[in-house]
């Protein structure tokens, strides 16, 4: 495993990170959650995702009850908050209270004193930008959070954040990137270099589509990932004309001696904007297979013939960030 630094922190994280959004949060049994977060720490994997919404706090609880068992220097936590947690419609968004509120109350899920990065998990619209930085820099001084990330936001709100909170306290940025959703490079990319902010970016396999394992034509498996009922939106996008190219994918990776899945994560990050990609697995072996993706690298010819094969479907223009509804943080 090779590990790159979290923009102008001193976190050094692994290329690869585990996610826990539809997985741990529910989607599987503790045990296997267990087994997940033990292959990870195996495979070198330092840096574990998670967020309040997943499953109500209980993917935080999971990993609260795994985690503590290892040193806390020996693994770099994250966690976000934004989504409602509640049916009050006040426990909700990034005002002061709430990042207060919340943070507390992740801690205590998560069994530590802090987290390395607290991040917003989306733009509050319905708050004033000026109090959820001076809430997030509240959080950093009282030594509960290390670093503070956002998720999705736009160019024009980063630019504004980085304005009130000054450089330094944003570390991170957490956007959807993968060969299938390139929006990030048009902007996002780099105005956060230039500012010392780096992505760790979520879905590098387009919810598993960059697998190979969904084919045009075929109903997906009710039990699979993909066919869970939270991915109804983001299912949506991929067409059979998508699913088709993404079939284009596996002979280039063949012949470069690796299967679609190595392929898609190493083309995430050959970037050097980018610090981690975020993977899900339900399964130990799914989280050795993603784990061999770090430091694998992809000549030139590949990465065009790649790029060639998703021209007439990948997702380049930038995306708008958006909110949540009824607890499900739409994407």
């Amino acid at each position: 495993m090779l590990y790159r630094q979290l923009g102008t922190s001193d976190l050094q994280v692994s290329e690869i990170s585990l996610g826990s959004w539809l997985t741990f949060s529910g989607g599987i049994e503790f045990d296997q959650t267990k087994a997940c977060t033990a292959a990870a720490l195996d495979a070198g994997i330092n840096f574990f995702d998670t967020a309040n919404a997943y499953g109500q706090g209980s993917a935080e609880s999971a990993w609260g009850e795994i985690l503590s068992v290892h040193p806390r220097d020996s693994y770099v936590l994250a966690t976000k908050l934004f989504a409602p947690m509640s049916q009050d419609p006040a426990d909700f968004g990034l005002s002061g209270a709430q990042v207060h509120k919340q943070v507390d109350a992740s801690l205590q899920r998560l069994r530590t004193d802090y987290v390395d990065l607290y991040q917003a998990h989306r733009f509050d619209i319905n708050v004033p930008l000026e109090e959820t930085v001076e809430a997030f820099q509240d959080v950093v001084r009282a030594g509960k959070a290390r670093y503070i990330g956002f998720s999705e936001w736009t160019p024009e709100q980063i630019r504004a954040a980085i304005e009130i909170g000054g450089e330094g306290l944003f570390v991170a940025s957490q956007p959807q990137y993968s060969m299938l959703w390139r929006g990030p490079e048009a902007e996002v990319f780099g105005l956060c270099m230039a500012h010392g902010i780096r992505q760790i970016v979520w879905s590098p396999l387009a919810q598993g589509v960059l697998t190979g394992k969904y084919h045009p034509g075929r109903d997906v498996p009710a039990d699979s990932r993909f066919g869970s009922p939270a991915m109804g939106v983001a299912r949506s996008r991929y067409s059979d004309e998508v699913l088709t190219a993404v079939q284009r994918l596996a002979p280039i990776a063949e012949a470069a001696g690796m299967d679609l899945a190595t392929m898609a994560l190493a083309w995430v990050l050959r970037r050097s904007e980018v610090a981690s990609a975020i993977t899900g697995a339900s399964r130990p072996e799914q989280v050795y297979a993603n784990a061999a993706a770090s430091g694998v690298t992809l000549d030139d010819e590949i990465v065009a013939l790649a790029e060639t094969a998703l021209s007439t479907v990948a997702v380049t223009e930038p995306k708008l960030a958006v909110g949540a509804v009824d607890g499900v943080l739409r994407r």
